[in-house]
C-alpha cells in the first residue's frame, strides 16, 4: 500500500479509518496498488466557517470525520494480463469542496434549462419512501462524492436554509437526476462505503434498476462485505459471466523460485484476513464490517 504520512498521522489512525479494508483487499486475487491519500485533520475554524458561509449547521458525526481527516481518498486496481486496471474508489469530498449542488444552467447557454425545472411534484413520498430532495429552495443539497461521473452522493438538507443538522440526510443522485435514498446518516453511509470496497457503480444496487452487467461481474468476484445478498443474484432474464478468480489471476498465486528454469510450483491458497480489526469508541465509528 503507498502511503505518504502527513505529519501527525499514524497508521494505527488509517486503520482505524478503513476498517483494515487494506488488508482484506490486498489479499483478494489480482488485487494492486492498494493506496490511500493520507489528508491532515480540518481545523475547528474551517467547519466554523463553512457553517456561516452555507448557513448549515453540519452533523456531529460529519464533523468528528472532518476533525480525524479532511476528506478521504482510496483507491485500489487490478492486474489482467500485464495490464493494471484501476477499480476501486471510494471517496469524500474535503470541507472546502464539501459544495452546493449547482443550481444554475445545466448547459452554459442562454435560456438554457436549470435543475429546478426539473421538478415535478407528483413523484411525492409514499408509504414506503421518504419525500424525495428537491432542486429548488425547499432542499439544499452538498456533494459528497462524484463517483466517478456515474452520479453523486449528496449531503441534503430537505428543509430549506437555515438548515439544522437533524435534518440532514445522505441520498444519491443518477446520471437521470433521479434521487435514491441511502441513509439517515453519515456514519451509516460511511459504513455502506467502506463495505462495497468502493466497487464500480455500488450506490445504483440501492436504486429499483441495480448495477448494470458489467458491474455485477465485479461484484461476483470480490463480494462485498455487506448484508445485501441480493445485489449478487442474478435475473432469470439477463446473463453474466462467472469469472473464476483463480483462474483470471494465476499469476497471484505462484511462488518466486530463484531457479530460471523448471516448473514452478503455485503454492496454497492465500488466506485473507478474517476480519478487520476492532475499533476504539469514539464520536465517529464507522463500525466494523463483517463478511458473511
Amino acid at each position: 500500500m503507498e502511503e505518504t504520512p502527513p505529519p501527525g498521522c499514524s497508521k494505527p489512525h488509517l486503520e482505524k479509518l478503513t476498517l483494515g479494508i487494506t488488508r482484506i483487499l490486498e489479499s483478494s486475487p489480482g488485487v494492486t496498488d492498494v493506496t490511500i491519500i493520507e489528508k491532515p485533520p480540518a481545523e475547528r475554524h474551517m467547519i466554523s466557517s463553512w457553517e456561516q458561509k452555507n448557513n448549515c449547521m453540519l452533523p456531529e458525526d460529519v464533523k468528528n470525520f472532518y476533525l480525524m481527516t479532511n476528506g478521504f481518498h482510496m483507491t485500489w486496481s487490478v492486474k489482467l494480463d500485464e495490464h493494471t486496471i484501476p477499480l476501486g474508489s471510494m471517496v469524500i469530498n474535503s470541507i472546502s469542496k464539501l459544495t452546493q449542488l449547482n443550481q444554475s444552467s445545466v448547459y452554459s447557454l442562454p435560456n438554457a434549462p436549470t435543475l429546478t425545472d426539473l421538478e415535478d411534484d407528483a413523484l411525492e413520498a409514499s408509504e414506503n419512501q421518504p419525500e424525495k430532495p428537491h432542486f429548488d429552495s425547499r432542499s439544499v443539497i452538498f456533494e459528497l462524492d462524484p463517483c466517478d461521473g456515474n452520479g453523486k452522493v449528496c449531503l441534503v438538507y430537505k428543509r430549506g436554509k437555515p438548515a439544522l443538522a437533524q435534518d440532514a440526510e445522505i441520498w444519491f443522485l443518477d446520471r437521470a437526476l433521479y434521487w435514491h435514498f441511502l441513509t439517515d446518516t453519515f456514519t451509516a453511509y460511511y459504513r455502506l462505503l467502506i463495505t462495497h470496497l468502493g466497487l464500480p457503480q455500488w450506490q445504483y444496487a440501492f436504486t429499483s434498476y441495480g448495477i448494470s452487467p458489467q458491474a455485477k461481474q465485479w461484484f461476483n468476484m470480490y463480494k462485498p462485505i455487506t448484508y445485501n445478498t441480493n445485489l449478487l443474484a442474478e435475473e432469470t432474464n439477463s446473463f453474466v459471466n462467472k469469472l473464476d478468480p483463480s483462474k483470471v489471476f494465476k499469476s497471484k498465486n505462484k511462488t518466486l523460485s530463484p531457479k530460471k528454469k523448471g516448473p514452478v510450483q503455485p503454492a496454497g491458497g492465500q488466506k485473507g484476513p478474517s476480519g478487520p480489526p476492532s475499533t476504539s469508541k469514539s464520536s465517529f465509528s464507522p463500525g466494523n464490517p463483517v463478511r458473511k
